[in-house]
């Protein structure tokens, strides 16, 4: 069981967010604390396995008591406040100062909250944390399961006869990532130089905070990183990161590469899927494609990944050894759908390598 402390000013949502966890057969509560300073005294007689953290409370701020936290006994958290819905730049700090995943709760409308995303995303969150592997002061760092949908409800499958073959030899590269994925994406992206092909990411990441994400990417690498938006043209040395609550799509027009951002359901639990994003770039890019799948919880990714591979791209799985949850890439090494698996930090390395060929 995954044993878990609350820290939350907020007596209503302790005792909500307690409810839930005690109704998960796989989940353990174990205590709760109005603010840090009590939180850390009760913390140290029965540690937990996973922290929930507000940002905003008396005595000591969410973001210092994360940060102490990673440099004294590094724990998997999750900050779930208001503020991070509001202010995406807490969140973005949140996550760079170690935080594993934030969950938005509302400011208003917390039972019709509850009943329709906020019991599926805060258990899915705790069970993603709780397999996470956290070190100390790494700063550089959606809805309700209510039908699982494959990607097919969103791409279909192309016949062979649907499939033509590219007209350029220009190289995009596509990329999913989901827990640990801003840390992971920091470093790969800071690995490539600024004139590398186009790269299209997924991170499951909520709505709000996409955009501060790929605001945060484009300040600390040397790439030009953007939030896809419908119709983008695809260009050397950008880097497109799918909106949160959308998923992202590549198509081709004659020899130019460029973005679809669409509404749909849930694929593999997530919208933005890597699953969608990955099939569109294997029946519009093909073999001139290079796919890799970071760091996640789960199998997002290991569908479109096939995909790619059956259509000629060059696939590339994070190692267990540099992953925070060995998930994603296990399941795309497991259906056979990647060429070389590698630590984070050798990815970029590798890629370059076939860029050159």
């Amino acid at each position: 069981m995954i044993s878990v402390f609350i820290v939350d000013d907020s007596a209503v949502m302790r005792q909500l967010v307690g409810e839930i966890i005690k109704h998960d057969r796989d989940l353990k509560l174990i205590g709760s604390a109005p603010d840090p300073l009590l939180a850390e005294r009760k913390m140290k007689l029965n540690w937990p396995d996973v922290i929930l953290l507000d940002v905003e409370m008396p005595k000591m701020d969410g973001i210092t008591f994360l940060k102490k936290i990673m440099q004294e006994k590094p724990t998997p958290v999750i900050m779930c406040s208001a503020l991070t819905q509001k202010h995406t730049e807490t969140a973005m700090e949140a996550l760079a100062s170690g935080a594993v995943d934030v969950i938005a709760k509302p400011t208003q409308g917390l039972t019709d909250f509850l009943n329709n995303q906020g019991i599926t995303q805060i258990i899915d969150a705790i069970k993603a944390a709780g397999k996470a592997k956290v070190k100390p002061l790494r700063y550089l760092a959606e809805e309700s399961l209510r039908h699982n949908h494959t990607v097919d409800e969103v791409l279909p499958p192309a016949s062979p006869s649907e499939l033509k073959p590219p007209i350029t030899h220009d190289k995009v590269i596509a990329v999913g990532a989901s827990t640990g994925g801003t840390e992971a994406l920091t470093g790969f992206l800071s690995l490539l130089p600024p004139d590398t092909p186009p790269i299209v990411i997924v991170q499951h990441m909520p709505s709000k905070f996409t955009h501060a994400f790929a605001q945060r990417l484009n300040t600390i690498t040397r790439h030009t990183v953007v939030e896809g938006e419908n119709a983008m043209r695809l260009k050397t040395g950008y880097v497109y990161i799918a909106p949160g609550g959308k998923h992202m799509l590549v198509k081709r027009q004659g020899s130019d590469y460029y973005l679809e951002v669409r509404d749909g359901p849930l694929v593999s639990r997530h919208r933005p899927s890597v699953d969608v994003l990955f099939r569109s770039v294997a029946q519009s890019v093909g073999r001139n494609a290079i796919g890799v799948i970071l760091t996640g919880m789960g199998d997002d990714g290991a569908s479109g990944m096939l995909d790619m591979k059956q259509a000629g791209a060059i696939n590339f799985a994070e190692s267990e050894s540099s992953c925070v949850v060995f998930g994603m890439p296990k399941e795309a090494i497991a259906r056979g759908a990647v060429d070389k698996v590698f630590s984070l930090s050798n990815i970029p390395y590798q890629i370059l390598k076939v860029l050159r060929c």
